[in-house]
């Protein structure tokens, strides 16, 4: 009884984060400019601007991208477009951190993939850049790769040497009829990660 109530003081006084001012930080990736507009590299954008769309909020710009607001039950979201271009992308990702104070498990990044198969999506917390150059500059720059990622495949049907074609055309028409269905499950898992963390989103959403 003791511990309960120095514990409900300890929250009262700001000395401990209760689940009502937990904030969390959700970042797509991708190049602004309309040349890169619904490219497979700027699928980031794609599923970010679906999340708002379902959350019924908009992007206002702000420095280093565009940003979005919106409460998802006792959670406060911040969504983050990145307008530094791909590969500086640690610079909006860690201005931003420091800004809304958002602890590193409550970080989490979405990123194209070619290593998965299209539309199929990966949540995991930390691991290696895997080549992408978003990634890198954010590890980079907040000091961790220990920080939550979402991998959305893009396919890797292309000829040796034609990668960077390739991310940065569109989806073909099999994969475009595909997306919004892909993009659904995909804003899903993201209100799981805000909503019941990465634990559960993993268990849920990885190979769905």
């Amino acid at each position: 009884m003791i511990t309960t109530l120095f514990n409900a003081l300890r929250k009262l006084l700001g000395n401990e984060k209760s689940d009502y001012e937990m904030k969390l930080l959700i970042v797509g990736l991708g190049n602004i400019g309309q040349q890169y507009h619904g490219t497979r590299h700027n699928i980031g954008f794609t599923i970010l601007d679906a999340f708002a769309q379902a959350s019924n909020v908009v992007f206002n710009t702000e420095r280093y991208g565009d940003v979005a607001r919106f409460r998802l039950k006792n959670k406060q979201v911040v969504l983050l477009k990145p307008s530094t271009y791909m590969n500086l992308s640690g610079e909006a990702v860690r201005y931003w951190m420091q800004k809304e104070k958002i602890d590193l498990e409550n970080l989490l990044v979405i990123v194209d993939d070619i290593a998965l198969p299209f539309g199929a999506i990966r949540i995991r917390q930390g691991g290696s850049d895997g080549g992408h150059n978003g990634l890198k500059n954010i590890t980079q720059l907040i000091g961790t790769d220990r920080f939550a990622r979402l991998r959305f495949g893009v396919g890797n049907d292309f000829p040796r040497g034609a990668q960077v074609d390739y991310v940065l055309s569109v989806p073909s028409q099999e994969e475009a009829e595909m997306l919004p269905e892909r993009t659904e499950v995909t804003t899903e898992a993201l209100r799981a990660f805000c909503l019941s963390g990465i634990q559960f989103a993993m268990n849920h959403y990885n190979g769905k």
